[in-house]
């Protein structure tokens, strides 16, 4: 699947200096919120709407041995808290769900920075983010019949720049997302005794945070990958088909800590029907990404509630291809570990 037809767009850049609230107070889109920044300055004020309110933060780390994700989210009608954990070499993989019926228990705050707490008799989430220091735990007595338990300490650089950016599809429907690579990270990861080490000076966390009133049906496609280049960090963000009618993507690379936003489409070249072969992902309008995709793992996530249905197949494999920045700089990406997915939902 792929887009037909690229595009590029015109994408204000918003100031650093200023919060901007998403939503006015009768609950339409904030025009002064529309655009992108490199930190982010947007709160996530949503209101009303009930039950189109969609919020989560999604947290993933990868190591050379593993990769462990961990989401806390609400979607109105219902909270969902899982995690899932992949070895590399054995594809032991482990995923657990927690819903909460109403949200109850998930709370989740309007801006990045912020304490979350869930706590439930079966698994317990702490995302305690504090600006430039993340500290993370989770744990649980039956993930996949094991006892997991996870610390994990990510680092934020005060220089380290983002993807923040508001997709506004129109003025009662609108998503603001911040995408963050390159974030160091440390700690471990315990599954029944079993422990996966991360050093920061290696090891990568990413961070989705989504906060917005969605349409009842939805698709999308998105992309992530956090790698080395020599001495250069990469990092790679591409999202497809939630974005459009939005006038807006979420398209960036960011390269030692600096952010290039794409204002164009982004291709995902797959076969739905084979999600296991390569994808081709690249630029539609210009030179400044072609990747080629070889997953190694598909991860199948499936929720069917009448009202709340949900399809991922969230591909976890090895990123080849090219990256050139806006000054021609060209970094050759190689074996670098990510994932690209494909969701349909219903919610």
């Amino acid at each position: 699947m792929m887009t037909k037809y690229p595009q590029t767009y015109s994408e204000p850049e918003l100031s650093l200096s200023t919060p901007v609230k998403m939503c006015l107070s009768d609950g339409t889109f904030n025009p002064a919120a529309r655009g992108w920044s490199r930190q982010p300055v947007h709160v996530s004020n949503l209101t009303g709407a009930w039950p189109r309110k969609k919020v989560w933060n999604y947290w993933c780390v990868v190591s050379p041995e593993m990769l462990f994700s961990v989401t806390l989210s609400n979607i109105d009608y219902m909270g969902l808290a899982f995690a899932y954990f992949l070895d590399f070499k054995t594809k032991e993989f482990i995923e657990q769900t927690v819903m909460m019926p109403f949200g109850k228990g998930c709370h989740l705050p309007e801006t990045v920075s912020g304490k979350i707490l869930f706590e439930h008799k079966d698994m317990k989430i702490l995302m305690d983010d504090q600006g430039e220091q993340i500290a993370i735990s989770v744990e649980s007595t039956h993930f996949g019949g094991r006892n997991m338990k996870v610390s994990l300490d990510i680092h934020r650089p005060a220089n380290l720049e983002s993807m923040n950016v508001t997709l506004p599809w129109n003025q009662r429907q609108y998503h603001f997302t911040s995408k963050q690579n390159c974030l160091p990270v440390s700690g471990v990861v315990d599954i029944d005794g079993r422990k996966y080490s991360l050093s920061s000076e290696r090891d990568y966390a990413c961070l989705d945070f989504g906060r917005g009133i969605w349409k009842y049906k939805s698709f999308w496609n998105w992309s992530s990958f956090s790698t080395h280049v020599g001495s250069d960090q990469i990092g790679v963000n591409l999202g497809a088909g939630w974005t459009d009618g939005s006038g807006a993507t979420e398209n960036s690379v960011l390269i030692n800590g600096h952010l290039e936003k794409l204002s164009e489409d982004v291709l995902f070249d797959y076969d739905p029907l084979n999600f296991m072969k390569p994808w081709h992902l690249h630029s539609g309008c210009s030179n400044q990404v072609d990747l080629v995709f070889t997953p190694f793992y598909e991860r199948v996530a499936k929720t069917d509630l009448v009202i709340l249905r949900s399809e991922v197949h969230q591909m976890i494999g090895k990123f080849q291809g090219k990256v050139i920045s806006r000054n021609g700089s060209q970094y050759e990406i190689s074996d670098a570990i990510g994932w690209a997915e494909e969701h349909n939902a219903l919610w």
